[in-house]
Order: C-alpha cells, then sequence, then structure tokens
C-alpha cells in the first residue's frame, strides 16, 4: 500500500469541534459557581462554536496548501490499530477523491455557525438559537466531527462509526429548533436514514468476513479486515472476496445494491426522497444549509468510495440501473419543483433534481461524467446552501415562505433580489457559474453511452430554467405588495455568509481548475479500475 509520512493533523480537524463541546461543556459546569446570566453564557457557547468552525477552516485550507493531487498515495496518514480482536484501525487519510469534500465541509460548517448567530442589534431572545444555545452549539459541533470522519475515515467501520455519529446531532437540530412539524420532519429523517444504515452494515459485516488477509498497521497478519485502501487495491487485482467464482460474482452484487440503496437514500434518490422536503422545511435555516451542502453529498462519496472502488466489476453492470435512476430524479423532481408554492421546498426538490446528474455522471463511466459528477457535487454544496441562506432572510422578515404572498420586492430589496438572482442562476446552469460546468459535463460524458437517457436529462433543465425565472416573477417583478413595506435589506451577518459563497460560485464557474485539479487524477484511476468491466 501507498502511504505517506505519518500526520495529525486530519485528527485535529476530525476533533477539533469535540474539543469545543468539551469547552461547551466545562463552561456549563463553571457557569453555575460564577452566576452568569443566560446571554452571557449563550454569548460565550457561539464563541466557541465559531472559533471551533474557524479553526477547521483554516487546518483544511492548509490541507489543500499541501495537499499533491498528482501523488496517487494516500496524504496526511494517521493510522494505528484501534481494536485488535477485530482487526479494526484507526485510519484517516486523504487522497483525490475526498480532500475536496473535507475543504467544502469545513468552509460550509463555518457558514452554517456564523448564520446561527444574531448579528448585533438583533434581539438575542428572539433568535431560534435562544432556545437551549449551548445544545444546538454542542450538536452543530459533534455534526461537523461526524461529517469529517465520515469523509477521512479509510477503514470502514471507522467510516460506519462517524456515519452513524451524523445521525443523532441532525435529528436533534430538527426536532428540537425546526418548526411546527418539527417531530414529524426529524423521526421521518431518522427512519429513512436508519433503513439505510442498516443496509450499509450488513454490507460491511460480509465484506469483513470475505476478505482476504492483510497486514495491519502494527505489522501482525490479519485474517479479515475493514481497510478501504486494501480492499481497493485488491479490487483492481480482480477481488477481494475470499471465495469460489460462482459465489463470489452473486456476493458482489448483492452487497453492490445494499451498500447503492443505503446511499441513495442519502443522497437521496427517487423513490426514497421523501424525508428530503420535510426535513428541509422544518429545519432551521443553518441546518438546512448543513443538510443541502453537505450531508447529501456523503450518499455520493459514499457511491464512489465503496461500490466503484470495491465493485468495478458490478458497478459496471448496474451502470445502466444507475443511469434510469439519475434521470428519473432530474426530471421528476424539475416538474415537481413547478408546483411549489413554498420556497424552501422547491428549493428542497431542485437538489433532488440537481443531484440527480451526479448519480447520472456516475453511470456514464467515463472521464467528463465522473469529473462532472464530482464537480457538481462541489458545486451543488455552494449554491444550495446560499439558496436555503435567502430564503432564511425572507422568512425571518415576513415569517411566511408563500412565494404567492410577494411581489415586486426588487423595488425594496434591491441587493436580496441581486443575490437570489446569481444564486437562482447558478442553480439552474447558467453559464459562467459553478452550476453550468459541472452540469455541461456530465451530460457531455453520459451522451455517449446513455444517449436517450441524455437527452430526456437535458430538457429537463429547460423546466428548472422555468421555475426559477417564474419565481423570481412572482417574488420581485410586478405590483410591490404594500405589506411587505416594513422590510429591510440585508444585513452585516447576511452579507458575511452570503457573499462568501457568492464569490466562490462565480470564481469557479470561471475557473474551475482548482477543484479538477484535485480530483482529476485519482477520478482517471479509478476510471481506469472499472474500464475492463465496461461493455
Amino acid at each position: 500500500m501507498n502511504y505517506q509520512t505519518t500526520s495529525f493533523l486530519l485528527s485535529w480537524i476530525v476533533f477539533i469541534p469535540v474539543i469545543g463541546v468539551v469547552a461547551i461543556m466545562c463552561g456549563i459546569a463553571l457557569c453555575y459557581p460564577f452566576k452568569l446570566d443566560k446571554k452571557r453564557f449563550d454569548n460565550i457557547t457561539r464563541t466557541i462554536c465559531l472559533i471551533s468552525t474557524s479553526a477547521v477552516f483554516i487546518l483544511s485550507l492548509i490541507l489543500w496548501k499541501f495537499f499533491d493531487p498528482q501523488s496517487l498515495s494516500i496524504q496526511f496518514i494517521h493510522r494505528f490499530v484501534w481494536i485488535k480482536s477485530f482487526n479494526i484501525e484507526y485510519f484517516l487519510g486523504l487522497d483525490g477523491i475526498n480532500i475536496s469534500m473535507v475543504i467544502l465541509t469545513a468552509f460550509i460548517t463555518l457558514i452554517a455557525a456564523i448564520a446561527s448567530v444574531p448579528w448585533w442589534g438583533e434581539h438575542n431572545e428572539n433568535h431560534f438559537t435562544s432556545k437551549m444555545t449551548p445544545g444546538y452549539m454542542v450538536l452543530l459541533l459533534f455534526l461537523e466531527t461526524g461529517m469529517m470522519g465520515t469523509f477521512c475515515s479509510l477503514d470502514f467501520f471507522q467510516f460506519y462509526i462517524f456515519w452513524e455519529i451524523m445521525l443523532l446531532p441532525m435529528f436533534f437540530l430538527i426536532g428540537i429548533w425546526g418548526g411546527p412539524r418539527k417531530e414529524y420532519a426529524a423521526i421521518k429523517f431518522f427512519l429513512y436514514t436508519l433503513v439505510g444504515s442498516l443496509l450499509i452494515l450488513l454490507a460491511m459485516i460480509a465484506i469483513y468476513y470475505t476478505s482476504t488477509p492483510v497486514t495491519l498497521a502494527d505489522g501482525t497478519l490479519a485474517d479479515h479486515t475493514f481497510n478501504i485502501v486494501f480492499l481497493s487495491q485488491m479490487a483492481k487485482q480482480g477481488t477481494f472476496i475470499h471465495a469460489s467464482p460462482i459465489f463470489a460474482i452473486a456476493f458482489t452484487k448483492l452487497v453492490w445494491i445494499c451498500l447503492f440503496v443505503g446511499f441513495a437514500i442519502k443522497i437521496p434518490i427517487f423513490p426514497f426522497h421523501t424525508w428530503l422536503p420535510d426535513a428541509h422545511v422544518e429545519a432551521p435555516t443553518p441546518v438546512s444549509v448543513i443538510l443541502a451542502g453537505i450531508l447529501l453529498k456523503t450518499g455520493a462519496y459514499g457511491i464512489l468510495r465503496f461500490n466503484f472502488g470495491l465493485f468495478p466489476e458490478a458497478t459496471s453492470f448496474f451502470a445502466s440501473g444507475m443511469a434510469i435512476f439519475g434521470m428519473i430524479n432530474i426530471v421528476y423532481a424539475s416538474y415537481v419543483c413547478m408546483a411549489q408554492t413554498d420556497l424552501k421546498k422547491l428549493i428542497a426538490y431542485s437538489s433532488v433534481s440537481h443531484m440527480g446528474f451526479v448519480l447520472l455522471g456516475f453511470a456514464a463511466l467515463t472521464p467528463q461524467g465522473i469529473s462532472g459528477a464530482m464537480f457538481q457535487m462541489v458545486s451543488h454544496g455552494l449554491i444550495s446552501p446560499m439558496l436555503f441562506l435567502i430564503a432564511g432572510v425572507i422568512y425571518d422578515r415576513a415569517h411566511t415562505r408563500d412565494i404567492y404572498a410577494f411581489g415586486g420586492l426588487a423595488s425594496k430589496l434591491p441587493e436580496y433580489t441581486g443575490l437570489m438572482g446569481l444564486a437562482f442562476m447558478a442553480s439552474m446552469g447558467l453559464p459562467g457559474l459553478a452550476g453550468f460546468v459541472g452540469e455541461i459535463l456530465v451530460l457531455l460524458g453520459a451522451f455517449p453511452v446513455f444517449r436517450v437517457f441524455t437527452i430526456i436529462s437535458a430538457t429537463a433543465m429547460i423546466i428548472t430554467a422555468a421555475y426559477y425565472l417564474w419565481t423570481i416573477q412572482r417574488m420581485f417583478l410586478g405590483e410591490f405588495n404594500i405589506k411587505w413595506d416594513g422590510l429591510k435589506d440585508l444585513n452585516a451577518r447576511e452579507r458575511i455568509v452570503l457573499y462568501p459563497l457568492g464569490f466562490v460560485t462565480i470564481l469557479f464557474g470561471v475557473y474551475p481548475m482548482p477543484v479538477f485539479n484535485l480530483v482529476n487524477k485519482a477520478l482517471h484511476t479509478l476510471i481506469s479500475t472499472i474500464s475492463p468491466f465496461a461493455g
């Protein structure tokens, strides 16, 4: 196995949020002896959360600076035997597949943390986090640790632990701080995700007990392994399954399906998508930012890392099925968006549609298709948080998300209108913005392989443009509704979270190479593993 020098940097990135949690817990313990008032202590916990997420983001930029995209070695590794009796390792590392997701997670979590803090001049008691502020910040930090650990783990068991860590914080963030139907949305999210986790668990156990022997970090030989890097290397040579060829073929397809469905629920794909609109509508704005910007990407990342990396032959066999699901996501969700009157639900269904492009690009098994899908994950991770933040701005002021309740807002809120227009144009794939690059590459990569599916998917982009332009016309053009005469434009906090997202969206639309430079080498190597099995 190719490893570079051991580094503790990834462990710091994963566990700095936990240090922030410990600091908040210590603050709670010290709060009562010093009799700190609630408002002051709430501000301290918010500050700890901001410092923790800022530190993680800075360290992620250091990773970006020193990451070598031309190397096929695992970089920034931290590895040792964790549970020897089951050959489980603590194994963190970076390659071209997960580096972009780590940076994106750090950036979006920082944005969400800033969005969770009331600005000077706002009444703290009216802010949604005024309800159990320390609990909210603790859950947000635990969620960041879960997401970072999911992307950085190169041991399957360790990956699964972090995958499950993500579930509970998100459940409570929606269930406690959400809207009127928060309990229903949180339970629905929990049950769907739990079913997916069970399928992944079954696949993980099956892979472990059929894997070939491997050398652990301490040099001992183990009969079975959860080591993803070793399993991937064995897959390149044929298979890591220690069984007869006939059993191995049937087994790999069954395990592939379990993994795919488990991860697809998180993307989500039709028909496992119904939890997402409810979760988004009821979740607080910063939680929707993380849900759309990061959590959906964990499912796509899982397919790329496990289905593609461990089962190249089965991936080639099921490629057409993936393409069909991707096409259905794109077309179905686009038409559903046309019927929405709730701004947040419209954005939620648009996420379902845009993640369909990721699946279609994966299914193409071409360099353009998979690179485009990876870029689509990054661009959607920037654009969808911007959309949800913008929806949250108007809801905070008007306490409604009904698109028909507004009209003529462009004359009253010009700055807000401009940023909404930018986000809408980026999401509909306007050239020069980040949303265009991924979608056009996916279509170019998929067309030679799935011509009919690609053409149908491309026509859905017209529907995407239609529902966004129609929303602009209903909310921002026409006669101004005098009911909203008291609305104010963006404040400083809202500018701080929206302008960086807008800037990066434009930057990657004009110059996407920073993303492609990180991922292309690793993705081309992955494709070369699958190519021999492609028809």
